[in-house]
């Protein structure tokens, strides 16, 4: 307990909201090599959503995996931004439009204060492209990166 227990930082999920999220993250990399990750946080300090994501993106080494096959979904929850950051790999097999596509969808659950959901749906999503895209191979497969969701400031 800190010393100023009244400047507790609000959760932005529930505790099940966030199992939930995180369960849907395992699966969606169950049958893959491919990566997703989740960083949120309250605000964007950059001007365009995109932009921060890539930085996100690098800051978390994201670049680094085999294939080059991992996504970021960011989130600046009182901006009310959120984009999708596909490295080179992913980003060649799908386009520009299946990401927008996939941001459309969660933006509609989001306008239904459907954040958890929103989230969850558009990770499952991704995860059914990664893999028909990059499948899982047994003998060379490991997870990458963390499967936790990142929270900033």
């Amino acid at each position: 307990m800190g010393i100023f227990p009244f400047f507790k930082k609000k959760a932005f999920f529930s505790d099940p909201d966030q199992a939930r999220i995180l369960e849907a993250i395992r699966i969606a990399e169950k049958e893959t090599s491919g990566e997703i990750r989740i960083y949120i946080e309250s605000r964007n300090p950059l001007v365009d959503p995109l932009e921060r994501a890539a930085e996100i993106f690098l800051q978390l080494k994201m670049e680094n995996t085999a294939h080059r096959n991992a996504v970021l979904l960011y989130i600046a929850m009182k901006d009310h931004e959120l984009a999708l950051f596909g490295d080179e790999g992913i980003h060649k097999k799908v386009g520009s439009e299946y990401w927008k596509i996939a941001v459309k969808n969660m933006i509609a659950e989001f306008a239904n204060q459907h954040i958890a959901q929103g989230i969850e749906q558009c990770i499952l999503q991704i995860g059914q492209t990664l893999k028909e895209t990059f499948p899982y191979e047994a003998t060379t497969d490991k997870n990458e990166l963390p499967d936790d969701i990142v929270f900033g400031k």
